[in-house]
This record gives C-alpha cells, structure tokens and sequence, in this order.
C-alpha cells in the first residue's frame, strides 16, 4: 500500500532498482497479484463462439481494399459459471485479409453511447475512428461494445450506468468485465482464418486507451499496444474519485474504501508496465480536461521506460506528450498506424514477447 499523502507527482514510485531484470521480474509478480485481486472474478476464455447478424460492404478507394463490416455477436464467460455474456461487436475484414492472412486488432471504443460505432462509422466521434482506417489499412479489426454502451446497456437503465451490472454480477468489477470481454475478443480473433494469430495488437483513446493497457497486461497473446489519452496517477490527480465513485460508472468499487483510509494500493504506472516489454505507444497531452496531471503521467511513463530498457526493449517503448485537447488528432493515429506496421509487420513482436 501507499500513503496518498507520500506520493510525489514527479517522483513516482520506482519499477526497477539498477539494471538487473530479475527485480521487475519479482515487482511484476507482486504488482499482477494486487492487481488482480482488486479486479475480482477473471475467468479464463471459454470457447468461441459467435453470430452474424448483418453485413456491410465498404467500397475500396484507389490505395485502400473493400472492407466487410459484420454486425455480430459473441460469447463471453458469463456473471456466474456456465452462464455467457453476450458481446456486441463490429467485426471489420478487409478483402486482403481473405487472400492471405493478416495482423488484426482490437479497437476499444472511448467512452461513448454508441460504443463500437465511434471506431467504426465515420462520423459518429470526430477523430476516433481507428477501427475504420485501420481495417482500410489491411488490419482484421474486431470493436466490441464494452457494458453500459452501445447495445449493452441493460433495459432500464442509462447509457454509462453500472448499477445493474453489480447487482446481476457479485464478486466482479466494471475493469474485470471488460478485460475478460476483451480477453475473449482476442480468443475470437485468433481462430479467424483471415487472421495472423501471431500478430494481433490493441488500440484505444481515453477509456479504450487504458482498456488496451489492461488487456495486454493480462493477456500475453497481445503483441502491440497503442493508448492515446488513457493514462493516468494517483499522484496529483485532482479527480481520483473516477476509479471508485459510487455512480454512474464504477470502475473498482473496493478503491474507495482505500482511498478513505488515505491509501492506495498500486500506482498506476504499475499498471502499464505489466504490459512490458511488448511494444507499447502511449499518447498524452498537457491540454487534456479529462487526465489533466500530465507531469505526474509523464513521470510515470518514465519509469515505465526505465523497465523496457532494463529488459532490453527500449526501442519498443514510445511515449509522445502533445499540447492539444483530450482526443486522437490525425497526425498521432498516423504515427500510432506507423509504429503498429512496424511491430506487427515485421516480427518485432516475437522478439519483444520472448525477454520477459
């Protein structure tokens, strides 16, 4: 545990000591421990299954393949054992992918009602929809809906409420459901044929963002990691209650009662280097109304990059700190695009996922 009042925006608790990988090997061990007794039930994937319910086609542009849009569903772990949760999703295929096949992505939606369709549909959330350029792009692209958007939100309630999802779903957490829907949209996607199961990277801005860097924390199959806004510190935050409150959205209730004992039990810079030494890019900004502690993030970010260097994996490593508002401006989803050509085209990833 830390005592919130000892923890320093600019000096954030330190990941490894010297240069020896063993000791993040031993800290990782003991993070990944705290961190998923915190996330509640976290069941393992269960075998696919999923439904096609419509199909769009795309039209190809003069440097672009025609995409195929399916509307589906698939099943997840359920609430309790045996049961399913059904996932909502849009599953993008571009016509390359059907002639050989391709490196393919999750696309985590931010916080939107539409949910999948803000990564998908042009025109639904200006500069988010990396699910749609990335599938023009040649990726595999699977968006699922995450609960209480898009068309998971429970018949009664309100987009962004949880409160029936902990009704329904003792011993789970908002972050535990949405990594294991998550988990099991990788198991998917690595039983396509159109898929390259070796090459299979996570995208995300703001509540995608972090959902990407949860994912790969816990999911050793991810071999890329792009996050754009979706950092964060205890330490200097003058919002921390986003992680426990008690409505609409509940990330990790058991984080209040902590936080009112004036203490925590990781920071959050732990977190993402549970993603290392997988290639990871992380997008921040000093103009972000919604993680204004950008010093505190940044200072994290360092330490994350102090654990690939010891590991051997600094060049898999990017962190690049903007100036603009909270969103995913073009010129950064381009380097992003960049750096997952990079690793998933060029078999970076096997080296990277093999020095843990």
């Amino acid at each position: 545990m830390y005592r919130l009042a000892d923890l320093d925006p600019l000096h954030p608790p330190p990941l490894v000591t010297g240069d020896d990988p063993d000791v993040w090997r031993e800290n990782r061990a003991r993070i990944e421990k705290v961190w998923r007794e915190y996330l509640g039930v976290l069941p393992e994937p269960i075998e696919v299954s999923w439904r096609t319910r419509a199909e769009q086609r795309i039209q190809p542009t003069p440097t672009e393949p025609a995409v195929t849009l399916l509307h589906i569903d698939y099943d997840a772990p359920g609430g309790r054992p045996g049961d399913v949760e059904r996932v909502t999703a849009h599953l993008l295929v571009p016509d390359s992918a059907r002639e050989r096949p391709a490196p393919a992505v999750l696309a985590l939606h931010p916080t939107h009602p539409r949910g999948k369709e803000a990564v998908t549909v042009d025109g639904v959330a200006p500069d988010r929809t990396y699910g749609l350029e990335l599938a023009r792009r040649g990726y595999v692209v699977l968006a699922p809906d995450v609960i209480a958007s898009g068309e998971r939100i429970e018949a009664g309630e309100e987009y962004w409420h949880t409160g029936s999802f902990y009704r329904s779903n003792p011993g789970w957490t908002v972050i535990g459901r949405m990594v294991t829907d998550h988990r099991q949209g990788v198991e998917l996607l690595s039983q396509l044929p159109e898929v390259d199961a070796a090459r299979i990277g996570a995208i995300g801005h703001s509540l995608g963002g972090y959902n990407a860097v949860f994912l790969a924390g816990l999911e050793p199959r991810v071999s890329a990691v792009v996050s754009s806004c979706g950092s964060s510190m205890w330490a200097g935050d003058p919002r921390p209650n986003r992680w426990y409150r008690g409505f609409p959205f509940i990330h990790l209730p058991r984080l209040g009662d902590d936080v009112d004992a004036g203490v925590v039990p990781f920071e959050w810079h732990e977190i993402t280097a549970l993603a290392a030494p997988r290639p990871l890019f992380v997008y921040a900004t000093t103009g972000d109304d919604c993680f204004p502690h950008y010093q505190a993030i940044a200072a994290g970010l360092y330490e994350v990059e102090r654990v690939y260097t010891v590991l051997g994996a600094a060049a898999t490593f990017t962190f690049l700190l903007g100036t603009g508002p909270h969103t995913f401006p073009r010129p950064i989803r381009q380097a992003a695009y960049t750096f997952l050509d990079d690793v998933l085209s060029s078999g970076r990833h096997a080296a990277a996922t093999t020095s843990t």
